[in-house]
């Protein structure tokens, strides 16, 4: 009889302490300091934000990361031209969708898309254009953003005659 006492104490003590380990592990899971439920987890990490390299108004998303080695940034006169070169783990048509939204922001004129295995958008500002070149492969996609003065500055006004190289 006693054997049978203490088992049924053994049983009991074993169901309190499951009862008790349950109870604390579905209290941790649950967020009560913001009087939600088990649902309402962590939340998710925020998305990157896209940056200003050499452009002051060209915005380049975060997950591409510039390849220095081919970049070139020229500054003169308040104007800088040139190519920057970038890639990264990207979805080429969300590439393409993030410069014709925030081109815009920034007052570029969308002025035409080629879609073919690269997609080469042109926009044109009042002194300048930017060609966006966007080529995917298998496992990264290119980013190649080429801006200029425009052709609608004064003849002679350009890059090259500044620095003396045209002549």
């Amino acid at each position: 009889m006693r054997r049978k006492q203490g088992l049924m104490h053994g049983i009991i003590l074993m169901t309190l302490v499951l009862t008790i380990l349950f109870s604390a592990t579905a209290c941790k899971t649950m967020n009560f300091e913001n009087g939600g439920s088990s649902s309402s987890m962590t939340p998710a990490p925020p998305e990157p934000s896209p940056v200003y390299y050499d452009f002051d108004d060209v915005l380049i998303p975060q997950e591409l990361k510039m390849d220095k080695d081919n970049c070139f940034v020229y500054r003169a006169s308040g104007i800088s031209a040139g190519v920057l070169v970038l890639s990264g783990r990207v979805e080429v048509n969300s590439l393409v969708a993030f410069f014709e939204n925030n081109m815009i922001k920034d007052n570029w004129a969308l002025v035409s898309v080629v879609r073919t295995p690269r997609t080469l958008m042109l926009f044109k500002k009042e002194n300048r254009t930017c060609v966006i070149n966007v080529r995917a492969n298998s496992i990264t996609t290119n980013l190649e953003v080429w801006v200029a003065p425009g052709s609608d500055m004064a003849p002679g006004a350009g890059l090259l005659k500044e620095s003396g190289l045209a002549e």
